[in-house]
């Protein structure tokens, strides 16, 4: 799937709105299903932490950091999640209705730090 359709997919997916967890967070506009795919976090490449940066650890072991450009970059923390990455791309860990935020678990490191 090309850029533009996988961007268009993830749009009829989410959207954007004010989060009752902070700032902004991202929205479910349908019904997803465990497992479904909901988006693919776009960005530039970066090795500088910061706000809507997504790293990930690439195939040779080494991290890789991506600055977040699309709507994913607004995903917010929750535990438990409802969402979870697979690489760049997001999939729903189990049904998620339309209105509800869509959670992701920033991670250990970022517990440490929030603490």
């Amino acid at each position: 799937m090309a850029r533009g359709e996988r961007e268009r997919a993830m749009l009829e997916r989410i959207e954007v709105r004010e989060s009752p967890v902070h700032g902004k967070g991202v929205f479910a506009r349908k019904r997803l299903r465990p497992g479904q795919w909901i988006g693919r976090f776009e960005g530039d490449v970066t090795t500088e932490n910061g706000t809507y940066v997504l790293w990930l650890i690439d195939e040779d072991g080494s991290e890789v950091g991506i600055r977040g450009r699309n709507a994913l970059r607004f995903l917010n923390h929750g535990d438990p999640p409802n969402a979870e990455f697979e690489d760049a791309d997001l999939y729903a860990l189990r049904n998620v209705q339309p209105g509800a935020e869509l959670l992701i678990d920033y991670g250990e490191a970022w517990e440490a730090e929030s603490d």
